[in-house]
């Protein structure tokens, strides 16, 4: 004699597939961003190197300046004096 399967009924296993499938397309999703976020966050220490290294080029051609990016203009730094 087998034994009689007790099971939920059917719209109550659609709803619970229905969510589980919801949560593993949510997780997908945020994996996929942490993987472009981990991305861009690699290409923006990329750029600060450049930048860094760009910033040391103009010290050597201009010394220590400050530039308006907006119009190109730079201004002398002023060296403190020490007492």
């Amino acid at each position: 004699m087998e034994d009689a399967k007790t099971v939920i009924t059917e719209a109550q296993l659609e709803r619970l597939q229905k969510q589980q499938n919801e949560i593993h397309q949510i997780l997908t999703n945020v994996g996929a961003l942490e993987a472009q976020k981990h991305g861009l966050l690699h290409g923006l220490a990329d750029l600060n190197r450049e930048l860094d290294g760009f910033k040391k080029e103009l010290e050597e051609e201009y010394g220590p300046v400050n530039i308006n990016l907006a119009t190109g203009e730079y201004t002398e730094v002023e060296k403190e004096v020490e007492a």
